[in-house]
């Protein structure tokens, strides 16, 4: 198969598929003001081709913020795209069309990956469409694209999950995640007076949390919400950390971007070595697939933050560049098989 990655940093869409041959699957990332025109335009020039879309940040070897671009693959994938709707109150109701569409696409836990664009509640989105996918060993990967929109096969949806079955004729697929953070000392937290619909931690350890995380860090109110690129917190799920970013500060509790429940165990973490970190990922993948025909990532925009403040941004692209064909955009959220992820990077290879 091929990854075609055009763009266009002044929302021309014309120009950002120019070169684009035969798709049989696309992606599109646009702009607020110009996405509905950006959908119904990609449509005309490639009707009935299998596509989804989202508003976001999208990257190659380098970054479009508020332009359009599309990352296609033709040259033996085997497609299908939909949506799940009211992913908000019910998204369980639309369930029967992941199911048809894994029929169709006849695909295995070996060739098979889910690609998805969520407006919200992605904990709940996620594990509604990994009772489907588990049974049929099916990763998946994807993100939250922004102002509650996606798109599907030509047509815009608000607060609904848009995604793909992608079959790869030539080989396998195979997701990753990575983390470029590691727990802080010993600290262990168990939450409490949380608010799982406003995603607010109330007390970690019968304290209120406000006050834990700042007499942990020396910091002012004013800069936790900063802090929180450095020292996130975590979520113990097995032998694995999920992280969980800090939102804002919510009187003194802390509101985050993620889900946390009454008696989940929390830890801090701590930002590692993130450039041997990335190289570490980049190694991991090139022995598990010494030939690699694309990479589609999904960095979660505290990352592209942190990165950009520190003069990174370019020289990561320029390191993932050595897995050859990679692209990807910017997410609110990122998703990881059944897994809602903050401050990561998720990301599908196709042999």
């Amino acid at each position: 198969m091929r990854q075609f990655f055009g763009t266009s940093r002044n929302g021309n869409l014309a120009d950002a598929v120019r070169g684009m041959d035969a798709p049989q699957f696309i992606m599109l990332f646009s702009n607020t003001a110009q996405f509905k025109g950006h959908v119904k335009e990609l449509e005309k020039l490639y009707p009935g081709v299998p596509s989804i879309g989202c508003i976001g940040t999208s990257y190659d070897t380098g970054v479009t913020e508020n332009g359009v671009s599309v990352i296609a693959f033709s040259g033996g994938v085997t497609a299908v795209a939909n949506v799940l709707e009211q992913v908000s109150v019910m998204p369980v109701k639309y369930i029967s069309r992941l199911k048809q569409d894994v029929h169709k696409v006849n695909g295995s836990a070996h060739d098979t990956v889910c690609i998805d664009f969520c407006s919200g509640n992605d904990a709940c989105v996620l594990t509604t469409m990994y009772t489907v996918l588990r049974e049929n060993g099916i990763q998946l990967t994807g993100g939250t694209g922004g102002d509650g929109m996606v798109s599907a096969n030509g047509r815009v949806y608000p607060d609904s999950v848009a995604y793909a079955l992608i079959r790869n004729q030539n080989g396998r697929v195979k997701t990753y995640k990575e983390n470029i953070y590691h727990p802080l000392k010993n600290y262990r937290f168990i939450a409490s007076n949380t608010d799982r619909a406003k995603y607010i931690i109330g007390s970690l350890n019968g304290k209120p949390a406000k006050q834990v995380y700042q007499s942990l860090l020396q910091v002012s109110d004013r800069d936790i919400v900063t802090r929180t690129f450095q020292n996130p917190f975590g979520k113990i799920n097995g032998d694995d950390t999920c992280i969980i970013s800090i939102k804002e500060v919510d009187g003194s509790s802390l509101a985050c971007y993620r889900q946390v429940n009454d008696s989940d165990v929390l830890t801090l973490l701590e930002l590692g070595d993130y450039p041997a970190i990335v190289k570490d990922t980049i190694d991991t993948i090139c022995r598990d697939f010494p030939k690699r025909s694309a990479v589609f990532s999904v960095n979660c925009l505290f990352r592209y933050k942190l990165f950009s403040e520190r003069g990174y941004m370019q020289t990561y692209l320029q390191e993932m560049e050595r897995l050859g064909s990679h692209a990807g955009f910017v997410g609110y959220g990122e998703h990881y098989n059944s897994q809602f992820i903050n401050q990561s990077m998720s990301c599908v290879v196709f042999e």
